[in-house]
């Protein structure tokens, strides 16, 4: 039998902080939160549907049409694999991300339940994978000086 390599999906994710120094998350139908982003668009003849050119870019268009939040994506941040059920594993690419609409409130898609925008000290208590709160502890650490402010990166 000829060799198969696995085909696992990959949904790329971004921690965006509002001017607050809160993290944006949405709640899934697992009811766990998440950060905002999924998979890469491979495009489609049929319906027009544009091909993502990168991970970066995919973040973008997912986190405006999740949220409405206009971003770029800066920085790699992580990557890890998640199993949100058995025997389904995704590869989770995670973006730090500098908000480009930061006065804008962001708004909730049908593909999720609640937005909500947390503190870094709320982050750990969260119902959600250990993987997403350690990429937004590095985030964290990456955009606040030693005095523990928030600044924009």
């Amino acid at each position: 039998m000829p060799y198969s390599p696995p085909l696992w999906p990959v949904s790329v994710k971004g921690v965006a902080i509002d001017t607050r120094g809160r993290v944006l998350l949405l709640k899934n139908e697992r009811q766990e939160w998440e950060l905002p982003g999924g998979r890469l668009e491979i495009g489609n003849a049929e319906t027009d549907q544009i091909p993502d050119p990168s991970c970066e870019a995919a973040l973008v268009r997912e986190i405006q049409e999740e949220t409405g939040w206009e971003v770029k994506a800066d920085r790699l941040l992580d990557t890890w694999v998640y199993e949100p059920i058995p025997a389904r594993r995704v590869l989770i690419v995670t973006y730090g991300c500098v908000v480009l609409t930061p006065e804008r409130e962001p708004s909730v898609s049908p593909e999720h339940k609640q937005v909500g925008l947390f503190a870094v000290s709320e982050v750990p208590g969260l119902t959600m994978p250990d993987g997403y709160k350690q990429s937004i502890a590095t985030w964290y650490a990456h955009i606040a000086p030693v005095s523990g402010e928030h600044t924009e990166p």
